[in-house]
């Protein structure tokens, strides 16, 4: 039988000095590649693609605008804080970025769609199609006639939902709803573009649109009683109880009559 002895100290030292010798060869190696890649101009990020319907920006200003916040090359940006950092950009709602060998990156933007102002008329706020609130500024807006909603923090989306259920309710008068209010209580609160206020009252969006509809089927006629016409309402208030109260322009509200219909008296 063959015994195999053990290597004597001074070779397990040289192995063990071996070893770490390669591997720190192998660390210095791999060191100075990622250093030659960090340095290397021929990895700088050479160009930025831009693409996407842009109304309010356009590609040059973006990568203007951008490319310092930028850091690295093409291995080593970060991808995510080059997204951010477009979206960061007004009116940019979202960004989506990635490498594109060589040396360039694309990005695939979206841009907010403003469908209504939003909070008080000194704020730069504004609400886009789903229902988002973004800042940006307001001068920079195209559209006409956009509506302005209000609400508690977090509910723009409930309301632009109402303001899309209540604006042709009112069609039939030819009136449109300029502003639109929830408040703090649930109760919700109309201006047209007559400037007459409604107070619409709360409930489930179904019952406020059902009492809105009977409030507007039946005005014409109300105000046609006392000589008036559609344009001559001031005010209306719809959380009473089977009907409904209202100012018209040089007549006063008083109570309820048998139909339902507020009772009006002229001033």
């Amino acid at each position: 039988m063959t015994q195999t002895l053990p290597a004597p100290l001074d070779v397990k030292l040289m192995n063990l000095t071996a070893s770490v010798l390669f591997v720190g060869c192998a660390m210095a190696v791999l060191a100075a590649g990622a250093w030659w890649v960090l340095r290397y101009p021929g990895f700088a990020i050479a160009r930025i693609v831009v693409q996407g319907e842009l109304v309010h920006n356009n590609s040059v200003t973006l990568r203007a605008n951008v490319a310092p916040h930028l850091a690295g090359n093409f291995f080593t940006v970060d991808l995510r804080t080059a997204r951010e950092a477009f979206e960061q950009v007004p009116w940019v709602r979202r960004a989506q970025v990635r490498r594109v060998y060589p040396g360039g990156l694309r990005v695939e933007l979206q841009e907010h769609d403003a469908v209504a102002y939003w909070g008080p008329d000194t704020g730069s706020a504004l609400v886009n199609s789903q229902g988002e609130v973004f800042e940006a500024n307001v001068g920079d807006v195209e559209q006409e006639g956009l509506p302005r909603l209000q609400g508690p923090t977090g509910s723009s989306a409930e309301v632009l939902q109402m303001y899309g259920l209540l604006e042709p309710v009112f069609k039939p008068l030819r009136l449109d709803v300029e502003e639109l209010e929830l408040t703090g209580r649930g109760g919700w609160r109309a201006t047209l573009d007559s400037e007459a206020v409604v107070e619409l009252g709360g409930g489930t969006p179904q019952e406020v649109v059902q009492r809105t509809q009977r409030f507007v089927r039946t005005l014409t006629q109300v105000a046609a009683q006392y000589g008036r016409r559609v344009d001559a309402l001031e005010s209306a208030d719809l959380r009473h109880a089977g009907g409904y109260a209202l100012r018209l322009r040089g007549v006063t509200t008083v109570t309820a009559d048998a139909t339902g219909t507020a009772a009006v008296r002229k001033r």
